[in-house]
């Protein structure tokens, strides 16, 4: 599952993320991503600056940014519409662009992200450090059998897509929202986008994000909202996972947001 993945160093004018290794291709999404953006884009996302590699790892330096990161309050009128902006801008780079610069599908895309959630839901885990194990057990079995049984929509991968809207990646400077961190992004669906960024914990637990106010701001068609909906039961079970004792999240949380992680994943299921 996911662990740190990079470290930052800021001057005033430049950002240099050095990256914990090739092997998973961050710095090749988020460069492809970055020079995609500041052609068709620009002002949506940090210019591309260089290239570099340091002891052995890869290194993307991009220009720094203003602004502060959301998340701190759940967003204006303001800010969602702003945030709605920028992201349609996002889905808008030319379709052929983005294949021409050879990005492929996003990390955890669509097409095969279900079975992967599923399989992490079926490994053992010591529920008993959960305060209602009952709760969390009977959520994971639920998830995991209506990841295995459903039939989700056909992919749409018609855009290109950050992956990551964790609302520390949104930064807003009084009027306009810009984004950060690319190393996910992709080849990907709009529906698919918005059903992981509405259920981002970080945004969903402190009501960052209002879902329809953003859905309308981003200008989803009547068909990629059915498909947003049938997309989000399988990103609230993706958090369940992570949350598990054993996983990252359960340590960095407080007690009780597994059990209101599961709770919400079984609402949504109903």
């Amino acid at each position: 599952m996911q662990t740190q993945t990079h470290d930052l160093a800021f001057t005033a004018t430049e950002v240099r993320k050095r990256y914990v290794s090739w092997d998973r291709g961050e710095a090749e999404r988020e460069w492809s991503c970055l020079t995609l953006l500041a052609r068709h884009a620009p002002g949506v996302a940090p210019r591309p600056v260089r290239r570099e590699s340091h002891d052995g790892a890869p290194v993307v330096v991009m220009e720094r940014l203003p602004g502060e990161p959301l998340g701190g309050a759940p967003l204006t009128p303001m800010q969602t519409a702003a945030l709605g902006r920028v992201l349609r801008r996002v889905y808008d780079v030319p379709l052929e662009s983005v294949l021409a610069a050879g990005l492929e599908e996003r990390r955890y895309g669509p097409t095969s992200f279900a079975l992967t959630v599923a399989d992490w839901l079926s490994d053992s885990y010591e529920l008993g450090e959960c305060r209602d194990p009952e709760l969390v057990g009977g959520a994971v079995d639920a998830a995991a059998r209506w990841l295995t049984t459903r039939t989700f929509p056909q992919p749409q991968l018609v855009a290109l897509g950050i992956a990551d809207l964790n609302p520390a990646n949104v930064l807003w400077d009084g009027q306009t929202c810009r984004l950060v961190d690319f190393e996910d992004g992709g080849l990907t669906d709009p529906a698919y986008e918005l059903a992981d960024h509405l259920e981002h914990l970080a945004g969903r637990l402190g009501g960052v994000f209002d879902a329809e106010a953003l859905v309308d701001a981003v200008g989803l068609s009547d068909a990629e909202r059915e498909r947003m909906r049938a997309y989000r039961p399988l990103w609230a079970a993706f958090w369940l996972a992570m949350l598990l004792p054993g996983n990252g999240g359960f340590r960095r949380n407080p007690p009780g947001t597994t059990e209101a992680q599961a709770a919400h994943v079984m609402a949504l299921l109903d």
